[in-house]
């Protein structure tokens, strides 16, 4: 979707079942067990970390200014999401409410008062 797009983004769910379309329409479900979904995400998490890979953060920062670059994090960033969406469909994860799960179990292990403005672990607050 482009910026200057004003419709709504798609649900996780309508891009789950636009991609599981995409994906039976060529008969790839065959290919697509656990393992090699996590491999293949893993793999995409790579080619993200890779657009970063030799630079400093102020380099990775002004980076992102080039289209060309923004456009292959863009992809790369996609691939990830894809990749995720198979896995969770895959093993019957709702990843909407995993999130949510994991967002309240952070809450209660980074209460404010304790990991306001550093970056240390749960268990070292």
């Amino acid at each position: 979707m482009k910026e200057s797009d004003s419709s709504p983004p798609p649900s996780l769910a309508g891009l789950t079942e636009r991609l599981l379309a995409f994906r039976d329409a060529r008969d790839w479900r065959q290919f697509h067990t656990v393992k090699n979904l996590m491999l293949s995400l893993a793999l995409e998490a790579a080619e993200v970390m890779e657009l970063a890979q030799w630079k400093t953060d102020e380099q990775v920062d002004a980076a992102l200014a080039d289209p060309v670059l923004r456009h292959r994090l863009e992809e790369e960033c996609a691939d990830v999401l894809l990749y995720l969406l198979l896995l969770a469909e895959r093993t019957g994860i709702d990843l909407a409410r995993a999130a949510e799960a994991k967002i309240a179990v952070n809450e209660a292990r980074y209460p404010i008062d304790k990991s306001r403005g550093n970056a240390r672990k749960y268990n070292e607050l």
